[in-house]
């Protein structure tokens, strides 16, 4: 397996684009004083704006179809039909909600505080979409090749929990502010998990480019180190508050915890952010875990990327659809007990792994030896997950028999 070249527009495509155009329009005009470094910003600049407009719009399509897609989904493992009115199959029930949305009052309460309460969306949207802007999408990738580029996905995903503070925050309402602290304090938690399973990759990557990351994959870093996979890949849900993770949202106990007050287009932009967050972790997950645009000759890079983001993204809604909804108390425990354990011993066992191989006279590791260590941490990770099933599992399976309280008065004999 190999990366492929890249066949669909990119930043250097369009760059050389403009660039030719804006050329051959001043010859055209008679303008000759314009050289190619004094049109070279215009390009940069237009390339610029093209691409933000491609990507964006790409991801709110997307994921107006992720919608349509996860709710038809889910109505199929819960034995119900799902959308079916707008549309064949459905399909235009997203845009409908859109345009209801849309045409919704725009309230906001009385006492809330009017500007933390309206850029609070904004704020949770905008790193969502600022991520894509990192992954590779083939050997040319323009910002993939940002030499903190990993860096840079970690600062970005921590404002959420920004974000969603200053949405309960700025509606002053109780309920709002309560799911908020909830939320800020199981996103913070779970975010160290996450940089510990991202360290892990890169021990092996021996770089924080993604570019990089995804061309030191000869072997794929779910094959090498599957504890790793599985601390990030649980971080990354609970990041996300999906189920089992979803206590931001708790609607049995805190009405809708920090949207609460939320109506109209502000209220659709906070689920457009919490519905763009699968398509996110899924691109994430495939880079450092899936070989990114690694594939076979027949199909182009890209389509590998899609068809591998396409795979987690069913498994992220297999999990919503059939886990339940876990206790403040269970999720915070399983953080800092569990998953941030578990992630140290990983860091050590890879940096060991690595130690011991690269000692052997290589500069790097080869596919023999991400072979050899892959079938160690695998037989590894099947005993300790065995073991931390059972030390956070339920151990009570049969039903205790009700001991009556003595205050009931049950044990009295009746006359």
């Amino acid at each position: 397996m190999h990366t492929t070249q890249v066949v669909f527009i990119d930043f250097y495509s369009l760059f050389d684009l403009y660039q030719s155009l804006l050329n051959f329009l001043f010859d055209f005009i008679g303008l000759e004083q314009f050289t190619y470094t004094s049109t070279s910003w215009m390009s940069y600049t237009l390339a610029g704006i093209s691409i933000s407009f491609i990507v964006i719009n790409t991801m709110v399509l997307s994921t107006a179809f992720y919608v349509w897609f996860e709710r038809r989904m889910i109505g199929r493992f819960q034995v119900r039909r799902g959308p079916n009115r707008h549309g064949p199959f459905g399909l235009f029930q997203s845009f409908a909600d859109v345009i209801k949305s849309i045409m919704k009052e725009n309230t906001m309460p009385k006492e809330a505080d009017g500007p933390v309460f309206a850029i609070a969306p904004i704020v949770l949207l905008a790193p969502t979409l600022l991520i894509m802007s990192v992954i590779p999408f083939g050997e040319t990738s323009f910002l993939g090749e940002l030499n903190i580029g990993i860096l840079f996905v970690v600062g970005v995903t921590s404002v959420n929990s920004i974000a969603i503070f200053m949405a309960g925050w700025g509606s002053r309402n109780k309920y709002a502010i309560l799911g908020s602290m909830r939320g800020a304090a199981m996103l913070i938690s779970y975010e160290i998990p996450m940089a510990l399973g991202i360290t892990s990759v890169l021990l092996l990557a021996g770089s924080l480019a993604m570019t990089e990351i995804v061309q030191s994959q000869e072997i794929w870093f779910i094959v090498v180190m599957p504890l790793g996979f599985f601390v990030f890949m649980v971080a990354s849900i609970a990041e996300m508050s999906r189920t089992p993770f979803d206590q931001i949202e708790a609607e049995s106990e805190l009405g809708s915890g920090y949207n609460t007050e939320y109506s109209g287009i502000k209220f659709a932009i906070l689920f457009l952010a919490e519905f763009m967050a699968p398509l996110i972790t899924a691109a994430i997950v495939t880079t450092l875990f899936l070989g990114g645009t690694q594939g076979f000759d027949f199909l182009p890079g890209q389509i590998w990327f899609i068809l591998k983001s396409f795979t987690v993204i069913v498994i992220l809604l297999w999990f919503r659809a059939t886990w339940p909804r876990l206790r403040v108390d269970q999720i915070m425990s399983f953080a800092w007990k569990g998953l941030f354990g578990l992630g140290v011993f990983n860091i050590f066992l890879i940096a060991i792994e690595y130690f011991i191989f690269t000692n052997f006279g290589q500069d790097k590791l080869e596919s023999s030896d991400m072979l050899y260590m892959g079938a160690i941490n695998w037989v590894l990770a099947i005993v300790i997950l065995f073991v931390l099933i059972n030390m956070f599992g339920n151990k009570k399976l049969e039903r205790p028999e009700p001991i009556p309280s003595p205050l009931a008065n049950m044990n009295q004999e009746v006359d």
